[in-house]
């Protein structure tokens, strides 16, 4: 079309007398060809920097509110039971150490286990015999736990949430059942509680899942998935993710 229009050009037809549309359509088609393999080499080039730069920035999101709170369930405790204070520090100092940690580097399931333990045990100074905790990972070995792979603070905020939404609006005991099983390659974890239907916490609760689907989208694109439905008088989260 562009030839045509310039062909119509008397000094364009006069300097060009030999042009060739044909030629003039694979020269065209050569170029794009070529323009479009540098725009992709580029593209591969810079993706992986802008998506590191994304995870750090949805890392950098994750900051437990727990951990204020903490500080003054530790500051009660430090007259009346020091030794006891004193645990709850280390195991504070622990989460903030795994905050600081550089988001390319992976835990294991089993140091993440560990981790939420603290974390639980943290939140039971304040929240006492409300926090009711059940545990089932199953029969994982301690070679799976200390070799599995996974993004650090990756279940620990599911569990905040639990503790949050499910366990804080109720004045009596109220269980959090934590499920962790593997199915041929993938680790899968579970996490319910009791879903408050009266209480006005969903905007908060979908910001934190909203961001661990990001992180899993940018660390296994289609390999993990995390799923949350209300069933009941039970809110269900499901996470699902590569062994390795």
């Amino acid at each position: 079309i562009v030839l045509q229009l310039l062909g119509q050009i008397e000094w364009f037809a006069f300097s060009f007398p030999r042009l060739h549309y044909g030629f003039a359509t694979i020269l065209c088609f050569l170029l794009g060809i070529g323009m479009q393999h540098y725009f992709e080499l580029r593209m591969r080039a810079f993706s992986p920097a802008l998506g590191e730069a994304r995870l750090q920035a949805l890392q950098a999101r994750i900051r437990p509110h727990f951990l204020f709170n903490s500080l003054n369930a530790v500051l009660s405790l430090i007259r009346s039971e020091p030794r006891r204070a004193e645990t709850a520090l280390e195991d504070l100092a622990d989460l903030f150490r795994v905050l600081m940690r550089d988001t390319r580097d992976l835990s294991t399931l089993g140091d993440e286990i560990a981790l939420c333990k603290q974390y639980l045990a943290i939140e039971q100074l304040r929240l006492g015999d409300r926090l009711q905790v059940q545990w089932d990972i199953g029969d994982l070995s301690p070679t799976l736990l200390s070799n599995a792979k996974m993004p650090s603070l990756l279940l620990q905020p599911l569990i905040e949430n639990a503790v949050h939404y499910g366990v804080e609006p109720s004045p009596n005991p109220t269980p959090i059942q934590i499920k962790i099983a593997k199915t041929l390659d993938k680790i899968e974890i579970r996490v319910v509680n009791h879903y408050h239907r009266h209480a006005s916490l969903p905007s908060g609760n979908q910001m934190a899942l909203d961001n661990i689907r990001q992180r899993l989208s940018l660390l296994y694109d289609i390999e993990a998935q995390l799923t949350a439905e209300i069933k009941g008088e039970q809110f269900e989260v499901d996470l699902v993710f590569p062994e390795k």
